[in-house]
């Protein structure tokens, strides 16, 4: 398991995507309304749209894993409360587990 990105919910993706290229100087990876990626070393900083869910601020970290069914059944049989079992996603699989503190954090296996 390795932390692969950290992600922050955003009001306003312009704004944001300006502050963190133009005012602190990272390496956008690519643009778009709903997520935009920064080239940070060996994770990547992430923007998503902020949601009702999500609000704006809100920091979510994000896990990659080699097989994500296997740490889903690991990690349930542990007590892990996991409120997004693994689903299909276009980049692979992405699941959601809850920390010690409640915190969701997400998971995911890369399609290879």
């Amino acid at each position: 398991m390795k932390l692969s990105y950290v992600i922050k919910f955003v009001g306003n993706m312009e704004a944001a995507v300006k502050f963190y290229r133009d005012t602190l100087g990272l390496p956008l990876k690519f643009q778009s309304p709903d997520w935009s990626e920064f080239a940070t070393g060996q994770t990547t900083l992430a923007l998503h749209l902020a949601s009702e869910a999500n609000p704006a601020g809100k920091t979510e970290l994000g896990f990659a894993v080699p097989d994500l069914k296997a740490f889903h059944a690991e990690m349930s049989s542990q007590g892990v409360q996991f409120p997004m079992p693994p689903k299909a996603e276009d980049f692979g699989l992405l699941a959601q587990f809850l920390d010690s503190e409640g915190a969701a954090s997400s998971v995911m296996e890369m399609r290879q």
